[in-house]
């Protein structure tokens, strides 16, 4: 750290610019902040900088703007020094990659993101929520369990990757959210174009990335302390983490304990839908010679969730009440954090290895090897005392083989070629006494891709190509009686090819089209499903007929982006499927030993989604910063020409945010800045394109939420302490969203306030 000898001379100097990532315009007016001495300084309007009367030693610059993610960076100072920084201030430009302090266009990466501060001040709420005010994104929802939709794709046609390995686990489900703690990740990411090739499943664009950043390669401790308090569900968060560069091995360790009871509508509790979580990971990297990079990351995420109890209905009778009351059974007055059946009790396990090498400055070779165990458990309410003891228990295992080989070369294209294997074992624990949701079974799948980048002045032009072949051994039960067992051997062959062009018209405004081809094999759940999925209080059941759907999608993608303080994107897409697979509601209601549920059946047909998302950004002053979004989806079933059931419906989202700019000094070399107001509000629009005989519930009423969010930043020598408050339905609103599969008995959730510290060291 900094020493300052009585004889040293203290006359060095740090000067630079700050530049604005998307559009390498000048960003006026950012705060420099050095807190090893509290030296501070603010941008020019060209963006320039000088911070002077600096000693020999070691330095922490924090660089902050309104609508950037603040950037910590660390200096050992031994004479001046000129820095070039970029910040991300333009989110519609997030395919612009900064490495090296070099800008390099890429577009294989996203088109949105969501960056580590917004992941601190909201991470209590879990993976999902962190993209949901992002254009184009929705949440599929039964209560607090999320997943995300993006453009009306969601389930298996949703691959979501946990540091890079597509996450295995039970993830079929509605009620089964990924099992990735937010605050081990640096960025979430919406992954779009080409790029997408080189994952697996029928995507075309649906990917969604979570990841932590490498690790600063900086020789002290740092760490920080996070804790958030929920008044909806009383719900306490604490999150540590800790890093360090050392010669031998760099080490980052992250631990996140949460705990809720009983969450609450706008006028009543939702009793048993607690939750409790623990997490831990570990990641581990280690250089030689600049070319050879290995990585070790290993984490740990186990969880218990209830499940509404008023979702449970006995009688046929009371079902058909449940569907039509206000207020759901079995509802209390009285919180409570206790758990009880209906419940689930999950632990997901991930061990990953990377090793990259850099065989020239052009050419990288890279191999990952990983490992996943997802343990599942879900109790019922259970005669003769047996609830404790699970009614579903799955057991899966899964192995990752991911090799690639990328090469830029001199006429600015760039190649990359992978092969991926992955294998997944998933069994059924014979404890149950119940006949299994979903059967056991074997799958391996072994792939390979392509994709090719040509760039130039004005344009850029790429190409993916992928082969995926899969296999099925399955083993199930028959449904009638007496049980039989059924064995079934599937194979199937997907391919998926994409091209995209990109012209820019100028440096600060460009368009691009793309269209893909895709197929996609029926799921395990999609095929052979067989009985109650107590998650969400249905019986679903698959068919064994089902064939491989086909995916034809295009896209249209504007952005403009004239100057650091207006940007625009509109990106506008039509998708073909023939031989759609979607679960559908029917005409049923069945009473079982368990209870009576609504009926759910995989069915088939051709359809189409067309969608529309238009995200702008825009600063009023230069404390002044407002964001709208505005998302339009319709899916249709072409062959019955009428809706496709469980589309999102449309909606706007609008925030504005004020920064205060100016220090506040408060005293013993303590100051306070970055004091920020935001109000946001999302509207969203009643689900019109709906039959009334399509569900077993009319689609719910329009809504608006509003939220607001104060927070403000405050510096010592040593740490930064970060104190917000957020509050979600700021009004307390009544509402039931389309999406989630818990309107049918319950309200969505009221207000809740949430108030979060940040400690960095």
């Amino acid at each position: 750290m900094l020493t300052v000898g009585d004889g040293q001379h203290c006359h060095y100097t740090i000067a630079g610019k700050v530049l604005d990532q998307g559009t390498s315009e000048p960003l006026g007016y950012v705060s420099i902040y050095v807190q090893e001495s509290s030296a501070r300084a603010l941008t020019a309007e060209d963006g320039t900088f000088a911070i002077t009367d600096l000693c020999h030693g070691d330095y922490h610059l924090i660089f902050s703007h309104i609508g950037c993610e603040p950037q910590r960076l660390h200096y050992h100072i031994e004479h001046d020094t000129t820095l070039t920084v970029y910040l991300d201030h333009t989110p519609t430009a997030l395919d612009e990659v900064v490495i090296g302090g070099q800008r390099s266009a890429n577009s294989s990466r996203p088109s949105l993101s969501i960056n580590r501060a917004h992941i601190e001040d909201n991470a209590n709420a879990g993976l999902s929520q962190l993209i949901e005010t992002e254009a184009g994104v929705h949440l599929l929802r039964n209560g607090a369990i999320a997943k995300p939709v993006v453009n009306g794709l969601y389930g298996n046609r949703l691959t979501i990757l946990n540091n890079g390995i597509v996450q295995s686990g039970q993830q079929w489900g509605n009620d089964h959210s990924p099992e990735i703690d937010a605050f081990a990740l640096d960025k979430v990411t919406v992954l779009k174009g080409v790029s997408a090739i080189e994952y697996g499943g029928a995507n075309l664009g649906a990917v969604v990335l979570t990841e932590p950043k490498r690790i600063p390669r900086e020789p002290h401790l740092h760490g920080q302390v996070n804790y958030i308090y929920d008044t909806n569900g009383r719900g306490n968060t604490v999150n540590t983490r800790l890093e360090k560069h050392t010669p031998t091995v760099a080490w980052r360790l992250n631990a996140s304990l949460k705990q809720y009871g009983d969450l609450s509508t706008a006028d009543y509790y939702l009793n048993n839908t607690g939750s409790k979580e623990a997490s831990l990971a570990l990641q581990l990297e280690k250089s030689w010679n600049d070319r050879l990079f290995a990585e070790l990351y290993m984490s740990t995420f186990n969880t218990a969730l209830g499940v509404l109890r008023g979702s449970q209905i006995g009688n046929l009778t009371d079902l058909r009440s449940a569907l039509v009351k206000d207020v759901p059974f079995f509802t209390e007055d009285e919180f409570s954090y206790a758990i009880d059946a209906p419940y689930q009790s999950v632990s997901h396990h991930l061990a990953k290895g990377k090793l990259k090498y850099y065989i020239t400055d052009d050419k990288t070779l890279q191999v990952t090897v990983a490992g996943q165990s997802n343990d599942r458990k879900e109790y019922d309410i259970r005669r003769g005392g047996r609830s404790e003891t699970p009614a579903l228990s799955l057991q899966q295992y899964a192995f990752t083989t991911d090799s690639k080989y990328s090469q830029n070369m001199d006429n600015g294209s760039s190649l990359n070629i992978g092969h991926q294997l992955t294998v997944t074992d998933n069994t059924n624990v014979p404890e149950t006494g119940i006949l299994p949701l979903i059967p056991d079974y074997l799958s391996w799948e072994n792939s390979s891709y392509v994709t090719y980048t040509k760039e130039q002045d004005k344009y850029r032009a790429e190409l993916g190509v992928r082969y995926e072949y899969e296999g099925q051994s399955v083993r199930a039960f028959s449904i009638t009686t007496p049980r039989e067992i059924e064995r079934y051997a599937n194979q199937f062959h997907n391919v998926s090819a994409s091209a995209s062009y990109r012209y820019d018209f100028t440096s600060s405004q460009w368009a691009s089209i793309s269209t893909g081809y895709a197929t996609r094999n029926p799921a395990i759940n999609e095929l052979y499903s067989r009985g109650l999925h107590q998650g969400v209080s249905g019986i679903e059941e698959g068919d064994t007929e089902l064939v491989s759907e086909q995916l034809l999608k295009t896209a249209l993608e504007y952005k403009w982006l004239p100057s650091q303080k207006f940007s625009i994107g509109v990106l506008a897409s039509q998708q073909y499927f023939q031989d759609y697979m979607f679960l559908n509601p029917q005409d049923e209601i069945r009473l079982t030993i368990r209870g009576a549920f609504p009926v759910f059946k995989y069915e088939q047909t051709d359809a189409s989604i067309t969608s529309l998302d238009i995200q702008s950004q825009f600063t009023i002053s230069n404390a002044l910063i407002g964001k709208l979004n505005y998302s339009y989806l319709r899916g249709t079933d072409t062959t019955a020409d009428i809706p496709l059931v469980f589309m999102p419906p449309n909606s706007f989202y609008g925030s504005l945010t004020y920064q205060y700019q100016k220090r506040v000094n408060l005293g013993a070399n303590i100051t306070m800045d970055d004091i920020q107001f935001q109000l946001d509000s999302r509207l969203v629009l009643r689900q019109g394109h709906l039959l009334a005989n399509q569900d077993f519930a009319e689609a719910p009423d329009t809504y608006q939420l509003m939220g607001i969010k104060l927070s403000s930043n405050i510096y010592s020598s040593t740490l930064k302490v970060r104190c917000f408050i957020n509050v979600d339905n700021l009004l307390n609103t009544r509402y039931r969203d389309y999406l989630n599969r818990q309107r049918y008995f319950a309200d969505d959730l009221g207000r809740s306030v949430r108030l979060g510290a940040n400690v960095k060291f």
